[in-house]
């Protein structure tokens, strides 16, 4: 049985659906006003990861993003750029979608810009309004928190903390309550603004989400997600409006949320240097190390980036690649006519055992600790030549349905044309070999590997040859 720690009840609960296979899952988008950073792509790795997941479990599973394209850092930043607000957002939305392409977050059914539903955001605003949690003031309409008495109730707080994310200010001294948050802001000149029947403005931040779900999901669905930081104030905001609207509680069932990156310890920061867009990190590592370093860690657990971790991570990457390769081969081989013990029973409990985590809450570090357990449980067999053709088959099968739910697909090696004096060395130690100079054969295997080749030999009189990897 699946169990999802839900944010809302604090604790690990069974998966139940409002609809017994339909599931609705919403994920807070970005903000698109710059390139998007690897704290970015932890969060939509792992909802990309749990949304793969769910399907493999048999879900209809409609995974819907929000794309925030008008805000105070867009207005600001295209000011300071000189360039139109909207040029700015499809520049960086653009930018945002292509980061995720090419980090294989391909799970979202349908990504919903906020200018594209003003009219949803207007209706909510106004039933808000019409129900008395709202009131207005010169610059803009305030939600009254005093008037929703569960506001709190997802973060156990009213108060704004230091790690809380917030996209827009809301001080104005004509507030009835320090927490109250805008609906809709008046438009200054020269800002950017949409007509609605309490005069030219645009949407404040919180409203466009329950603005955009309420039109693809309704009053109440399965799950939301985002990162920690927006739990208070964005999600408390959120519940409060559509709850009000509605009168259905709860808006969500399952409130699930990733945890910080850190850089070295430190929070990512432009002042200190270690803000690293997914961009950059692209240039000097391939996506798959990116997504092993986020599914390396729990999806709630605090995770810090350094370049000594994506050291590790590239040698684990190589073990998986050189595992693979070497099953590959196996499938160009006879069957072994000597095989002592037969691998299905290890093939099963390696599946058993990644969706034994898979099942707890998504744990993705013991779903990958369950393949190298399995690579480890196999390699002896490989060492003896006793994996056949039909195994292997069966191995690279299970490998792929691995690859299906957490995005890590075998990174083939680039084919390097080996030096003709090398291929000289390995046919001279072939022939060394056949004619049982066993000293002399080692000693030129030892000769290679000093040059930086090592060497495998396998069935057949074949020899693999393998550069080192200097990094």
């Amino acid at each position: 049985m699946l169990k999802i720690y839900n944010t809302l009840t604090g604790k690990k609960e069974d998966f139940k659906p409002l609809s017994r296979k339909k599931v609705n899952f919403f994920v807070c988008g970005p903000t698109v006003y710059d390139f998007s950073h690897i704290g970015h792509a932890r969060t939509y790795i792992a909802f990309d990861v749990i949304c793969r997941y769910l399907k493999e479990k048999g879900y209809d599973v409609f995974y819907l993003q929000n794309i925030t394209d008008i805000d105070d850092k867009i207005i600001k930043r295209a000011k300071e750029k000189n360039i139109n607000w909207k040029e700015l957002a499809r520049r960086f939305e653009k930018e945002y979608l292509k980061d995720m392409k090419l980090l294989g977050v391909n799970s979202v059914k349908k990504y919903a810009r906020a200018t594209s539903h003003i009219k949803e955001i207007i209706s909510q605003v106004g039933r808000l309004l019409k129900k008395g949690y709202a009131y207005q003031i010169s610059d803009g309409i305030y939600y009254d928190i005093s008037k929703f008495k569960d506001y709190g109730k997802l973060s156990r707080r009213t108060a704004l903390m230091a790690q809380d994310a917030v996209s827009r200010i809301d001080e104005s001294k004509e507030k009835r309550n320090k927490g109250d948050f805008c609906l809709w802001k008046f438009s200054k000149p020269d800002e950017p603004k949409w007509k609605s029947p309490w005069g030219y403005g645009r949407p404040g931040w919180h409203i466009e989400d329950t603005a955009i779900t309420e039109k693809y999901f309704g009053a109440q669905y399965t799950i939301h997600g985002g990162a920690r930081d927006l739990i208070f104030p964005h999600h408390e905001a959120e519940i409060a409006q559509m709850e009000a609207i509605s009168n259905k509680k709860p808006m969500v069932k399952y409130w699930l949320h990733t945890g910080f990156l850190t850089v070295n310890r430190q929070k990512m920061s432009k002042s200190l240097k270690n803000f690293i867009t997914i961009n950059d990190f692209l240039k000097k590592h391939s996506p798959f190390i990116l997504r092993f370093f986020v599914l390396k860690s729990h999806y709630r657990s605090p995770v810090d980036y350094s370049e000594k971790i994506i050291s590790q991570i590239r040698e684990e990457k190589e073990k998986i690649s050189e595992f693979v390769e070497r099953i590959e081969n196996c499938q160009r081989l006879k069957k072994s006519k000597e095989r002592k013990t037969d691998i299905s029973a290890i093939i099963k409990r390696a599946k058993l055992d990644f969706e034994k985590a898979m099942d707890d809450d998504f744990n993705t570090p013991k779903a990958i600790a369950a393949i190298f357990k399995f690579i480890n449980k196999i390699n002896p067999f490989l060492v003896d030549k006793k994996i056949s053709r039909s195994e292997a088959k069966r191995i690279l099968k299970l490998f792929n349905w691995f690859n299906k739910i957490l995005g890590l697909p075998v990174e083939k090696k680039k084919q390097i044309k080996i030096p003709q004096e090398i291929l000289c060395l390995v046919e001279k130690r072939e022939r060394c070999r056949q004619q049982k100079k066993w000293k002399e054969a080692d000693e030129i295997r030892k000769e290679l590997n000093e040059l930086g080749y090592t060497l495998e030999d396998i069935e057949n009189n074949k020899t693999i040859i393998r550069i080192k990897d200097k990094n």
